[in-house]
């Protein structure tokens, strides 16, 4: 559900304008396509980009633990994001399709979040998202698709990624056969899969130490046109791995009062059995909560999820690894949202397993 980033079209084409008024490229190009449930998907050409929408994202999340031990939280994200100007422009430099790119490291010893980012034109060989194949880059950063496996690689002063994150079976379609409603009016929606349970290898790169991690990740692939409501203030997402080798995807949509819009989940039994769930079989109950020292911003970071399942009734609660792991992106998305590693527990505090919580509209609300 991250990825609700329809937001990214404002703030990134206010990193072009100026260029785009010096080289005349000004105008709106052809209107963004609908979302309609029916549609079949096909993979791998579904892997890939699909420029003619507004935004569309790959987003890898994931829990990591290197030789000593020690359990880390990670994301790596690219966004696309479909601009309308310069269509018809033969130059290079037209910002019609715009990529932005998200690392962020979850390091409890460190108590903090450490988050980079890049944006850039789509500008082949310098940066781009194919259409076909997974392969969405910016310099030496990418996210790509090959062989059986996904590799991701991101690099920055503070650590670097270098990860190879297996899947174990087909994407996972979400809402109605990939069509994810996000609101009670249809236009408001996306094709939606997720591939949970992936396996990772790899390398981190912290304070100038190597280390060789091993882990679990989670997918989102997404892409639309329009999500995200005029009355809904934000919204909460959980991609979560459970140990028994399930998967649940569930997100809430939150009006300016906190009140749900529309909920949703998908949920994967142990055995490849899958659910998925309408609004009145999801809920969302916050807990403790934790306040931002540096927004004032207030995160409920513990939950307790309820899914009404056709063999009974389940109630999730999520721990979060730290409480700070806030996000600052304003310097590209223009959003400040919590992000990050959660554990999967039982009432009773059995660990069922790992997952990712994001949290958006409680520092801004999400600019379309």
């Amino acid at each position: 559900m991250r990825r609700l980033v329809g937001m990214l079209l404002g703030v990134a084409v206010l990193m072009h304008v100026g260029a785009t008024k010096a080289a005349g490229l000004e105008g709106e190009g052809a209107p963004y396509p609908e979302v309609h449930p029916g549609r079949s998907f096909s993979f791998p050409a579904d892997l890939g980009a699909h420029p003619a929408f507004r935004t569309e994202w790959w987003y890898a999340t994931g829990w990591l633990e290197d030789e000593s031990g020690q359990t880390r939280g990670f994301q790596v994200t690219f966004f696309r994001v479909r601009s309308r100007i310069g269509e018809g422009s033969a130059s290079r430099f037209a910002p019609s399709q715009l990529i932005i790119a998200h690392a962020a490291l979850a390091d409890a010893g460190l108590g903090r979040l450490l988050h980079a980012e890049r944006s850039a034109r789509a500008q082949p060989p310098l940066a781009g998202a194919e259409e076909g194949r997974t392969h969405a880059w910016i310099g030496d950063w990418r996210f790509s698709f090959e062989d059986g496996r996904y590799r991701a690689t991101a690099h920055d002063p503070a650590f670097s990624l270098d990860l190879e994150l297996h899947p174990e079976g087909p994407p996972l379609l979400n809402g109605e056969a990939g069509y994810s409603r996000k609101a009670p009016a249809p236009q408001h929606a996306s094709y939606y899969y997720s591939r949970p349970q992936l396996e990772v290898a790899g390398e981190l790169t912290l304070a100038g130490k190597r280390r060789a991690v091993k882990g679990h990740a989670w997918l989102d692939h997404e892409w639309s046109s329009e999500v995200m409501p005029a009355d809904a203030a934000g919204w909460d997402w959980v991609g979560l791995n459970l140990l028994d080798g399930g998967a649940v995807m569930a997100f809430q949509m939150r009006d300016h009062a906190g009140r749900p819009l529309w909920t949703a989940a998908t949920v994967r039994e142990a055995g490849g059995e899958t659910h998925r769930l309408p609004p009145q079989a999801v809920s969302f109950l916050p807990g403790r909560r934790w306040l931002s020292p540096r927004t004032g911003a207030e995160y409920p970071v513990e939950w307790s999820i309820s899914l009404q399942l056709p063999g009974g009734h389940r109630t999730l609660d999520l721990r979060p690894l730290m409480d700070d792991q806030e996000l600052d992106g304003r310097r590209s998305t223009g959003a400040v949202y919590w992000e990050g590693a959660v554990a999967v527990t039982r009432q009773d505090g059995t660990t069922l397993g790992q997952g990712y919580l994001e949290m958006t509209g409680y520092a801004n609300r999400p600019r379309l």
